[in-house]
């Protein structure tokens, strides 16, 4: 623990939150005066950023990029437990939405305050007054209506009111006091890593406390290294990242996960000691798997055969997931688990940060998966083998695509729902022997119809003793497709002859109906 004599203010660090096409990478747009938005697929920021705003005061603010597509609200909810202040961003025009919900309930349960910017107020069916009214009901009470929580009217586009969100932010972070010790070991949070072709592991970290320098040795989850170089949002090499400071961070063994703690330890023996515990709990965790048949058809055949099937008749969809950052991969796991019921479920064998190998397509081969690739590619040699062994490589750019294809797939390992209607009655009235044909009942139709193909039971007084298809169905010498109410026809089972007069046969027909996951 630090004693209050070591503390300094540091820059308070402020989450962007909102539901998706809210507006909150544009607002973060307009607040560093830059344009990142263009390259985005589907509109969704598909990894959390990290930037440092540095206002005309000369104060300095850290903000972080959520993403607001559903799937990514375990990076949402590590995003609020490294911040200081919540940035809730509601478009007038569209109000509060599922994610914005979400997004109240993570900064709660992170006690982080909460700054409401209401977005998009420029546009001609904006109404900024009814998005406030609609907040209380998730017990957001703003400083119009008598409450605690800051709000403020912008527009990203036009550049307005962000002055005012910066000031507010500012007081806001006076009142909170924001201290740490700049003169100790760093630690922090990861927030997010990639595999880079160039610089190997990349990991984008948030100092929280401590200065980190390029040299220092640092664990990251199960990853550990020596900081070759430090770099900031703009990409410039920087020696030291102080409190509050978000920088990326080359010299890891590997990719960490997000949310991961970092923390700055004394020598490699030390790194080695903890990672090597970590590695192993992991490993622990999750026993290898080994199944046949690698593309997304060969895998439903052989789950409608009742192939891989869990106890209790559970059909299991297995899945490798390459990303190209971990919170990526992440998001698509969970998202995929979330699919799961009683009957079937998607589990991800491995997923991994990264462009797809050799070595995972033998692990695909091995456990019996397809690949799901997003925003990654397979190089040549992962190419040619996949080829050659039938190993389904699907490429993605858009989460909702992925879990759409996936949730199909599912829906093909449902059974099939079957659904009988009922079509009649007919009564035996005198059975024949009949040399080829064996017992053939004469009957007639007491009720509905009689249809040759459908489904019949033979009841006698009322209790069913075979079911079965009829094998003929007469009118005089003439096999006929029906026979309807007050008719009389001939009629033979399909291996079978205990028919008496006197009993009733019931017709119906079967029809089954495909299920889909909701």
């Amino acid at each position: 623990d630090d004693h209050d004599e070591h503390l300094e203010p540091r820059p308070p660090v402020v989450t962007v939150m909102g539901h998706v096409d809210h507006g909150k990478t544009s607002l973060l747009d307009a607040l560093r005066q830059t344009d990142v938005v263009s390259g985005e697929a589907g509109g969704i920021t598909q990894h959390i950023g990290a930037y440092q705003v540095q206002l005309k005061t000369g104060e300095k603010i850290t903000f972080l990029d959520t993403p607001g597509h559903a799937a990514f609200s375990s990076m949402r909810a590590r995003g609020a437990n490294a911040t200081d202040i919540v940035i809730l961003v509601v478009a007038a025009d569209d109000g509060v939405m599922p994610q914005t919900i979400e997004a109240i309930q993570h900064a709660k349960s992170a006690g982080a305050p909460i700054i409401v910017a209401v977005n998009k107020v420029d546009k001609h069916d904006a109404k900024p007054e009814n998005v406030l009214t609609q907040l209380l009901q998730y017990d957001v009470q703003v400083e119009a209506m008598g409450g605690q929580t800051p709000a403020v009217n912008v527009s990203a586009l036009k550049k307005t009111g962000l002055d005012e969100l910066t000031a507010t932010i500012s007081a806001l972070a006076e009142i909170l006091e924001l201290k740490a010790n700049p003169d100790r070991d760093a630690d922090g949070v990861v927030i997010e890593s990639k595999l880079d072709k160039g610089r190997g592991p990349v990991a984008t970290v948030l100092v929280r406390r401590g200065t980190l320098k390029r040299g220092d040795i640092v664990v990251a989850g199960a990853q550990w290294g020596r900081v070759k170089a430090l770099n900031n949002e703009r990409g410039q090499l920087v020696d030291t990242a102080l409190p509050a400071t978000p920088v990326e961070v080359l010299g890891l063994d590997g990719a960490p996960d997000p949310g991961d703690q970092f923390v700055v330890v004394d020598s490699e023996a030390r790194a080695r000691e903890i990672t090597d515990y970590r590695v192993r709990t992991k490993r622990n965790k999750s026993g290898p798997t080994a199944r046949p048949g690698t593309s997304l058809d060969q895998m439903l055949a052989r789950l409608k055969e009742g192939g891989t099937a869990a106890g209790g008749g559970l059909k299991e969809a297995t899945f490798l997931v390459k990303g190209d950052v971990q919170g990526s991969v992440e998001a698509i796991t969970q998202s995929l688990e979330k699919l799961s019921t009683d009957e079937v479920r998607a589990r991800v064998v491995l997923g991994a940060v990264g462009g797809i190998s050799e070595s995972d397509v033998q692990l695909a081969i091995s456990a019996g998966t397809p690949i799901i690739a997003f925003n990654v590619r397979a190089n040549k040699q992962a190419r040619d083998l996949a080829e050659r062994e039938g190993v389904e490589i699907r490429y993605y750019s858009i989460i909702y695509n992925l879990i759409d294809d996936v949730k199909n797939t599912l829906s093909g390992m449902l059974a099939p729902e079957r659904r009988e209607t009922f079509l009649g009655y007919a009564e035996i009235l005198q059975v024949f022997n009949i040399s080829k044909a064996g017992k053939v009942a004469g009957c007639r139709v007491s009720e509905g119809l009689v249809r040759r193909g459908s489904g019949v039971r033979l009841l006698r007084d009322n209790v069913v003793i075979h079911e079965g298809t009829l094998s003929t169905l007469k009118r005089f010498k003439d096999e006929v497709p029906e026979v309807k109410q007050g008719m009389e026809c001939g009629m033979a089972f399909t291996n079978y002859q205990d028919i008496r007069e006197g009993d009733q046969i019931e017709c119906f027909q079967v029809e089954l109906i495909e299920r889909r996951l909701e």
